[in-house]
């Protein structure tokens, strides 16, 4: 097993910040901020209606070779990296994990899911499936996931492999410590070092999105008011300015 140390976590500010952003504008304002492939694409969101932002914990899985890892999940739990993933939970942490996007393999089930959101774990966003859906959907995490299976971690060709390391997760890079934006959109990347510039830029687009869907509301053209133009820009200063009275 692969386990670095604890991760670096970014200030709440800036955590609550990136949720109330939410993910579309997140992806979106990364992306012209030259970050192109933050959509974590597979995992969507089972528990509908759920925003969510926090630093990652990462776990990965590889495929399984039987000299490197038994068949006994409970021979010596210990030696369990999805275990060990947990174990470093602090309130509002998401546990991100590569789990190749097997669709036969449970990640976690309900008693590790628990001991998740006892600790103060808020989500999961897993490439891969859980199982317990029965009694897991009520626990109160929120969960992007890309399905459920019956069957456990190990049961039949993954082996959890290292904990808090770089990962690709439904296609994306994911380190330790970058922040995840989660709503019903999908699940988004925000690198910790890229967050005030993302929050900055998607502020300022939400300003004028503000006003533009003003004026369509109320029939205005399409061409003027979305992306707004220059002719447009006076007359969202003026708004603007009756907004700050």
């Amino acid at each position: 097993m692969t386990h670095t140390p604890d991760i670096t976590r970014p200030a709440p500010a800036l955590v609550e910040a990136l949720r109330g952003i939410g993910a579309a504008a997140a992806t979106s304002s990364l992306a012209r901020l030259g970050v192109r492939n933050a959509h974590i694409v597979g995992p969507v969101a089972w528990t509908t209606g759920r925003a969510i932002a926090g630093p990652a914990l990462t776990l990965q899985f590889m495929p399984k070779r039987e000299d490197l890892y038994g068949e006994d999940e409970y021979a010596d739990p210990e030696k369990q990296p999805h275990r060990h993933v947990l174990y470093h939970t602090q309130p509002g942490d998401i546990v991100v994990v590569d789990a190749r996007g097997d669709m036969r393999s449970g990640i976690f089930g309900e008693m590790m899911l628990t001991y998740f959101k006892g600790r103060g774990g808020q989500g999961v966003v897993i490439d891969g499936c859980i199982r317990d859906w029965p009694n897991a959907k009520d626990l109160g995490l929120a969960m992007w996931l890309r399905g459920l299976t019956p069957n456990f971690h190990t049961q039949t060709d993954l082996m959890p492999f290292a904990v808090n390391v770089p990962i690709a997760c439904g296609g994306v890079t994911v380190m330790p410590g970058d922040i995840i934006v989660a709503d019903d959109d999908g699940a988004v990347v925000v690198p910790a070092a890229m967050a005030t510039k993302v929050i900055n830029y998607a502020s300022q687009h939400h300003e004028w999105e503000d006003f533009s869907r003003e004026r369509l509301e109320q029939g205005g053209d399409l061409r003027r008011y979305y992306p707004l133009s220059d002719a447009a820009r006076p007359e969202y200063e003026a708004w603007k300015r009756g907004k700050v009275k």
